[in-house]
């Protein structure tokens, strides 16, 4: 009976000049995009082709400073590893991060841009050999996750924090798993220093000793490079192991 009635208001006739009806059937749809949407990112291939580290950061530093050649270094040096590079698409450290993957001689195929469409955005940069786009920042989001098997943040602002924080969550609810989470540089050290202080010092805790403990905080891109070299060296030999294998050593 409940299910009759269930199919039969959902089959009713809603107007236009029913605005709450309406607005009842907007809503009702969206959340069922949403439903569908979530279930069809539960598919995912048991192991990606090609490795893919995310690098989040500026969007403001400017070619030759310190902070552009330093993530220029560090792309080009997991890229060299064989390391897809994935970044947001746009200037800045994103730019320095695109340019450093295409200097390493592997071409502008494993240089990846995930960019947001955003009137007041800046084009994709000249680097990028790949380039997805996205309307909303949530779907963008979710695309750096399914994309990679490790995220390295250099210097920052808010967005490049948003991003952060975001990769940290999921990685404490163990939404993914197993993923290097690696901040280069001391505002990234000072960041983690601060959230140990405020969060572990509050009165109930309002984080665990071991969710402080995710990320990874290095001062030289070169820390940050050997993190990834091992942890890709582990990605490449659970590839070729037996499918049976595989799976006794992920339950």
């Amino acid at each position: 009976m409940n299910k009759k009635d269930k199919s039969s208001k959902g089959s009713e006739t809603v107007y236009f000049s029913d605005e709450e009806g309406a607005k009842n059937v907007v809503g009702d749809a969206i959340l069922n995009l949403w439903e569908a949407v979530n279930n069809l990112t539960r598919l995912r291939p048991r192991r990606r082709p090609r490795y893919r580290v995310t690098i989040f950061g500026s969007a403001r530093a400017q070619p030759g400073t310190p902070a552009y050649e330093g993530t220029k270094k560090l792309a080009r040096r997991l890229a060299s590893l064989g390391c897809d590079i994935v970044t947001g698409g746009g200037p800045g450290l994103m730019q320095a991060a695109n340019e450093g993957a295409q200097a390493s001689g592997r071409g502008n195929q494993g240089s990846i841009g995930i960019r947001i469409d955003l009137q007041a955005e800046q084009k994709v940069n000249p680097f990028v050999g790949q380039v997805y786009e996205h309307k909303t920042f949530f779907s963008r989001l979710h695309h750096f996750v399914l994309l990679s098997d490790a995220f390295v943040v250099v210097s920052g602002g808010i967005g490049t924090t948003l991003e952060t924080a975001m990769i940290w969550q999921l990685l404490q609810v163990r939404k993914i798993y197993g993923t290097p989470l690696i901040l280069v540089g001391d505002m990234w050290t000072d960041f983690v220093a601060w959230a140990k202080r405020h969060m572990l010092a509050s009165d109930p805790p309002l984080a665990t000793p071991e969710d402080l403990k995710i990320p990874r905080c290095v001062p030289t891109v070169e820390e940050a490079v050997e993190i990834i070299r091992g942890h890709r060296e582990r990605w490449a030999r659970e590839g070729r192991a037996p499918a049976k294998e595989r799976r006794r050593k992920s339950s």
